[in-house]
């Protein structure tokens, strides 16, 4: 199992220049003019961490202020700085990048490329991230502060009630698009064209069929977000009334526009989490996943599904009942595939030999706890019950399972996975155990408790409330506080997994006799050349 790419001669030796060799950049040159995919799949994983971490620290700003009633920490207007900032870091500086990492990373390995297809525009896409992200957290040091109109921008707060810091966030999210496009472009022309010969469609691994299909989402509404920026800057700066009802506009225009491109955009950072998990239960319950075609089916349709549930975020903007009850159905139509992949994934662990290293302990977690996160999504469909719960922080409770326990612990558990492929060396097992035990208890602490609040009306995005929210809130916070301190074992973890430890070997899950690292999917048929060790 090679762990360093083979494609720069790493060890050139003197006569090497008069052969026509030449020695590969080595420092910051290395970095910045790479085109290997291993390197920039780092870069996007590195980048990602250092954009997680900052957005905690903006959530323990939130939760901080949040710990009791009264103001304490932050004035309102930071205060929902904080709130736009750390969404907007969280959706499209950590998860996506994350994402777009492990694409990078595994995707020419699962089908049998040398490289992803476009490396140069690889290259360019990661470069531009770290400027988008530094211009959108320099606006808060703006006069006037930052962006503080919530991560989707309304109209006319984004229009009107905002200060010059808009200009630049505009700036920044229309860069963060273009690398999206650029990244998801790279996807679908490495996977159409680069696939080994024998590597059919039906036979990629499902991390690569969920990435494909992501990439056609990611180039369908990423112009949409551009336009709607767009929009909100003309608006803002050169008289336009798009969404100004005094010049002919619609305020909930913007709403229909956004959420076009947000609710595609909430499969976009779920559906690789999928193709992760799709990958690691049947490593660790030795045995096929089960129902493979059907997998590639429930992806396809939840991702042509999406485009039809938009206005369910806008059910209380006053739309004809005929238009509430089609989005409506049509966002209760996407449980069915969604359930189609659990079950799946519950068939795959029935009766295999199961071990519970700590990519399967997330694994699990992310199954059970993803669920909870789509059945208060069912709750939240349902039109007349969405008038209590819309604006409460039980949307938050709700998006949160799906986006930290869906989408972040999938990413956990694909470093944990992947680590040892990726530095030749085993991370730290109980360290890892420990990293896994805190974050779970934590992070129900933190969530679970905001569904609660939320029925009982404490509405969202409000740096204060009513005195007879403070008990829990108080829990809140405790839980987001332990929830942020157990990220910190996960880097531990990482660095000492890059500087050393046991050395990887191309078997590296005990007990995984004869079981390759990435299953094929469908496997051969028989998988095991011995009988699995059942402990």
């Amino acid at each position: 199992m090679s762990t360093i790419s083979t494609d720069t001669h790493q060890h050139a030796g003197p006569h090497d220049a008069d052969h026509g060799h030449h020695h590969p950049p080595a420092g910051f040159k290395r970095w910045f003019y790479t085109t290997n995919h291993k390197d920039i799949g780092t870069l996007y994983l590195l980048f990602a961490l250092t954009m997680f971490f900052i957005g905690g620290l903006m959530a323990m700003v939130i939760r901080a202020e949040l710990f009791q009633p009264g103001l304490q920490l932050v004035q309102p207007d930071f205060f929902n700085q904080m709130t736009t900032v750390h969404g907007l870091i969280m959706v499209f500086g950590a998860v996506m990048p994350a994402f777009t990492g492990l694409a990078n990373w595994l995707i020419p390995m699962m089908i049998g490329a040398p490289d992803m297809a476009l490396p140069r525009m690889n290259n360019w896409s990661f470069w531009i991230l770290p400027f988008a992200f530094a211009i959108l957290l320099m606006s808060l040091f703006m006069e006037g502060g930052g962006p503080g109109f919530g991560w989707t921008f309304y109209a006319p707060l984004s229009t009107k009630y905002s200060g010059d810091s808009t200009a630049l966030f505009v700036f920044s999210v229309h860069i963060m698009g273009i690398s999206s496009i650029m990244g998801a472009i790279n996807v679908i022309v490495t996977i159409f064209n680069l696939r080994a010969p024998g590597m059919t469609w039906m036979k990629m691994p499902l991390f690569v069929w969920t990435w494909l299909i992501t990439a056609f989402l990611l180039i369908a509404v990423m112009p949409v977000l551009a336009g709607t920026v767009t929009m909100v800057l003309t608006d803002k700066y050169f008289g336009t009334s798009f969404f100004d009802a005094a010049g002919g506009g619609d305020p909930v225009l913007f709403q229909h526009i956004f959420w076009f491109f947000g609710h595609p955009e909430v499969y976009i950072m779920i559906l690789p989490a999928f193709g992760i998990v799709s990958s690691i239960v049947p490593t660790f319950s030795r045995k096929p996943l089960f129902g493979y075609a059907s997998m590639v089916y429930a992806t396809s349709s939840i991702a042509l599904l999406s485009f039809l549930v938009w206005a369910h975020h806008m059910f209380t903007t006053g739309m004809p009942v005929f238009a509430e009850l089609f989005f409506m159905y049509c966002t209760m139509l996407i449980a069915v595939p969604t359930g189609v992949k659990v079950f799946n994934w519950v068939a795959t662990m029935w009766r295999g030999a199961l071990t519970f290293e700590v990519p399967m302990m997330f694994a699990i977690a992310f199954i059970v706890l993803f669920t909870i996160g789509g059945f208060s999504g069912l709750m939240l469909a349902i039109t007349p019950a969405d008038f209590q719960y819309h604006d409460t922080y039980f949307v938050v409770a709700h998006f949160h399972y799906v986006l930290v326990t869906g989408a972040i612990f999938s990413i956990i558990a694909a470093a944990y996975y992947w680590l040892p492929k990726w530095t030749g060396h085993m991370y730290d097992e109980t360290l890892g155990q420990w990293h896994f035990w805190c974050s779970l208890i934590s992070v129900n602490l933190l969530f679970f408790p905001m569904h609660f609040v939320g029925l009982a009306g404490m509405p969202r995005r409000i740096p204060d409330y009513a005195l007879q929210f403070a008990d829990f809130n108080a829990l809140i916070s405790i839980g987001g506080f332990a929830f942020g301190l157990s990220q910190l074992l996960f880097l531990w973890v990482i660095v000492k997994c890059i500087n050393g430890g046991k050395p990887a070997t191309n078997q590296v899950w005990e007990g995984a006799e004869g079981l390759e690292w990435q299953l094929t999917s469908p496997p051969p048929y028989h998988s095991f050349t011995t009988p699995p060790d059942v402990k």
